[in-house]
């Protein structure tokens, strides 16, 4: 089915004859550089050719307006639309009937690595709204799939996922929002923090408590933003990831029908988790295209820079920690993809596979970054150049999707409980 997807997904987009599908990638290194630094390496021509349409879009649609998105906290909902044309809104929703894609995870990690490689920020929430679309893919019915699929895969209407809380972040299962049902409606009532495209996005995918206190007591509801009793909290100011928007969702006796509970009672952390297996490979994926472009950035400064009387990139020290961060953002690239087709293979391991993947990638490219903006000094720290943006929007991600200490926890405990049986 995958492949099947890959194959409408080109046939649809060179029917579309939009110019991302047809330039050259003259802004990358070419492969006399170094084959494994390609970002192309070990894909097929079918996925060389879908990456090749988002980093063109990155180029064309992303690049030019980042820099200022990123200084005046501007939300590229057009922008998004545009890329939700070109089938990047519903990556994995697999029924294409209802506006899907149909493309594995697999290929969603090369489109959102590749997006990154311009605007780290954008791309992150539209990896959450495809978390959110596929959620509702796999675990709504034939009501509510007809309902969303086509709005959210053509990004009419944009999505957020709420499980945190201000007193429940890493300790997700322990949240308080609760949902009384009465007669036909549910009411919610609790507040969720941290909320990308809070008071922006149409609709909020909310975990809420609907019986006891364990994980089996949460259950999932689809909330359109125009519900009675939903209300949202002054806008934050954050480090990075200023081009998207984040709130507090508040709910005071929030009403919604029966109807929109996604899967069944009980069943909303599971989904929370499963939504969440992806969505660490999605943001390991844009930290891949930020530490890719701050890569490029640092090998062009050190060719063009000099200092006590040649270029930086004659010193042996300049040499050594780029051949680092080359040699970590490769494997870095090679956890994620690798967590991503465990994850189309439906593998076991796959929870584990993403939080290795996560932990590891995301660690490893904030400090490419960070080193990247060391090799140009001084200018590094200044908003003229790029580095330091890509520097801020790579931080969050060792916090978001679950922290990296929470990631350390899934692997030891999975290690343990092996250890044990064995």
């Amino acid at each position: 089915r995958r492949v099947r997807g890959v194959r409408m997904f080109l046939r649809q987009i060179h029917k579309l004859k939009l110019p991302y599908a047809r330039l050259k990638l003259s802004n990358f290194p070419s492969k006399r550089r170094s084959s494994t630094f390609e970002i192309s390496h070990g894909l097929t021509d079918e996925q060389k050719e879908i990456q090749n349409v988002a980093l063109n879009f990155a180029k064309e649609k992303l690049l030019p307006g980042a820099p200022d998105w990123d200084r005046t906290h501007h939300f590229p909902v057009e922008v998004l639309r545009e890329a939700a044309s070109l089938g990047f809104g519903g990556i994995y929703v697999k029924d294409t009937d209802l506006g899907g894609t149909g493309l594995g995870r697999l290929e969603a990690a090369v489109v959102f690595e590749s997006l990154s490689t311009a605007d780290v920020s954008t791309t992150a929430y539209l990896s959450i709204h495809n978390m959110c679309a596929g959620m509702v893919d796999v675990y709504g019915n034939s009501n509510q799939k007809e309902w969303l699929l086509p709005k959210l895969c053509s990004m009419e209407y944009l999505s957020s996922y709420c499980l945190t809380e201000p007193n429940s972040g890493s300790d997700a299962a322990a949240l308080s929002t609760k949902a009384i049902k009465k007669d036909n409606y549910y009411y919610l009532t609790g507040e969720k923090s941290f909320i990308s495209g809070g008071g922006a996005s149409d609709i909020y995918l909310i975990m809420a408590r609907t019986g006891d206190e364990s994980p089996k007591g949460i259950s999932c509801f689809i909330v359109p933003k125009d519900s009675p009793g939903l209300s949202f909290g002054r806008k934050s100011l954050k480090l990075g990831w200023n081009s998207q928007p984040t709130r507090e969702v508040i709910l005071e006796e929030c009403k919604i029908p029966v109807e929109n509970l996604l899967g069944k009672e009980g069943d909303g952390f599971k989904i929370a988790m499963k939504g969440l297996d992806g969505g660490r490979i999605n943001i390991a994926a844009c930290s891949l295209g930020g530490a890719y472009a701050c890569l490029k950035h640092a090998i062009n400064h050190v060719g063009v820079r000099k200092a006590f009387g040649q270029r930086l990139s004659e010193f042996q020290s300049i040499q050594f920690k780029l051949a680092d961060m080359a040699t970590e953002f490769y494997a870095s690239r090679l956890m994620v993809l690798n967590a991503a087709r465990m994850m189309d293979l439906v593998d076991p391991s796959a929870t584990v596979a993403s939080a290795m993947a996560k932990q590891f990638t995301t660690d490893r490219c904030f400090e490419i970054c960070n080193q990247a903006l060391q090799i140009f000094g001084g200018y590094g720290y200044l908003n003229e150049y790029p580095v330091e943006r890509y520097l801020r929007d790579l931080r969050v991600h060792q916090i978001l999707e679950g922290t990296n200490e929470i990631m350390r926890v899934i692997i030891s405990r999975r290690l343990l409980a092996h250890e044990f049986q064995s």
